[in-house]
């Protein structure tokens, strides 16, 4: 004996009696119903019905492939590879932040058959090659599953966020005075706020991260209630207390932010020309989304935003070259994605909401521990230089402005508020 690692020849694959056929067929249904619950959970009727009819046809006709030893093992190893990834970017998350629901069921499911089809299918493709071309097939797979799980299981991460629940903290435990709110958006889904009146005549929606609520935001909205505006503090659909499915890249924010300016406008403590958003890193995206979509918004503070659409990364090959033309391409791929799984409509690029919103102005801050937040905020300032300005945090992490430097990041935030947010008449 030598011990050596003596893998399945073809022939033993395709007619041995213990092949495996039962597991792998099991492992089919399996996925494929796991996929059917999950591509009906958004979108019109038809559109789901639409979907589901094609991941039906999909598992048949893979269990043709296996069933019928017709050779189609790429058709297995492809919805292996598609178990693979919703399994990674729903069961996961989902069983970690929910515990059991019938989403991380799923989508564990989906996952553990996942890993049984790219196994068997990957065994059967590479089983008639030599041993060292047979080794070196399947390092090639290993890498190509990597490759394709970090491109597009954020897609599904952000198009299926688990529940996330309201922190404990109100605005009293900062000293504020405030009403609960509810608001509805132009699609019909109710959104839950706190609201702290104006003493300046003027008002700022402020917005939350993914993966946050307006708890998180609780002191900076101190900072600006301080300054005299009023401060509207607005969970994004699907977090907190906000009903809606949630859209981890901010598709569906300008419709959320557009709402909050509509009962803005409602209050006899504000005046309606004198409205501003200051939104951290998911919402300073949505911030700048609905600048250049609603003409009402006068000024927006922007902190941590980086991009919410491929076109937001078009920066990375001029500053990286190769390696940030292939991630360009990657973030296409991961784009397309994120469009078949969501219903939110796509959003401009942040380059283009500035512009569309001149002559509206932008204050951008980044981290200076993130360098790519420097990058795209240069890349969004390019495009509206007159508008755009920026404002580095040394030490800082992402949205940890307020955190490192508190003072300063009141006097910036205010100081541009005051000059942007002024009343008409103001010298």
């Amino acid at each position: 004996m030598t011990g050596t690692l003596s893998l399945p020849t073809a022939d033993q694959v395709t007619r041995s009696p213990d092949d495996r056929r039962p597991v792998t067929l099991a492992a089919v249904w399996t996925a494929g119903v796991a996929l059917a619950f999950v591509v009906v959970r958004d979108g019109s009727f038809g559109w789901q019905l639409a979907r589901v009819l094609a991941v039906a046809v999909g598992t048949l006709w893979v269990h043709r492939s296996v069933s019928g030893r017709s050779g189609r093992t790429w058709s297995v190893m492809a919805m292996g590879l598609v178990a693979l990834v919703v399994g990674a970017g729903i069961g996961l998350p989902h069983a970690v932040k929910s515990g059991f629901t019938l989403a991380s069921a799923a989508g564990t499911c989906a996952l553990a058959s996942g890993i049984w089809l790219v196994a068997w299918s990957a065994t059967r493709m590479v089983a008639s090659l030599s041993t060292w071309r047979r080794r070196g097939a399947l390092v090639a797979q290993v890498l190509g599953v990597v490759l394709l799980m970090w491109t597009f299981v954020p897609a599904v991460m952000a198009t299926n966020v688990p529940p996330i629940a309201l922190g404990q903290r109100t605005p009293a435990d900062v000293g504020l005075v405030y009403v609960d709110v509810e608001l509805t958006t132009s699609d019909g889904v109710p959104l839950a706020a706190w609201y702290v009146p104006s003493t300046n005549d003027a008002a700022v929606v402020i917005r939350h991260g993914a993966g946050s609520t307006r708890t998180n935001v609780l002191d900076q909205a101190a900072v600006l209630a301080g300054g005299g505006y009023g401060t509207l503090l607005v969970d994004a659909r699907g977090h907190g207390a906000s009903e809606g499915r949630a859209m981890d890249f901010g598709w569906n924010g300008d419709a959320d932010i557009i709402a909050a300016v509509d009962y803005l406008t409602t209050r006899t403590d504000v005046d309606p020309t004198r409205i501003g958003v200051v939104g951290l890193s998911m919402g300073g995206e949505e911030a700048i989304g609905a600048l250049g979509a609603d003409h009402r918004i006068r000024a927006v503070v922007a902190e941590g935003a980086t991009g919410r659409t491929s076109a937001d990364k078009s920066w990375l090959s001029d500053e990286f070259g190769l390696r940030g033309w292939f991630q360009e391409q990657l973030d296409r791929a991961r784009y397309v994605l994120v469009d078949v799984l969501t219903a939110a409509p796509t959003p401009p690029s942040l380059a283009s909401s500035v512009v569309a919103a001149q002559p509206r102005h932008v204050l951008l801050i980044t981290a200076g521990e993130v360098a790519d937040e420097a990058h795209a905020a240069g890349h969004i300032r390019s495009a509206s230089p007159t508008t755009v300005q920026v404002w580095n945090v040394p030490g800082a992490g992402h949205t940890a402005g307020h955190d490192t430097e508190p003072e300063a990041w009141r006097q910036h935030v205010l100081a541009f508020l005051d000059t942007h947010l002024a009343a008409p008449d103001a010298p």
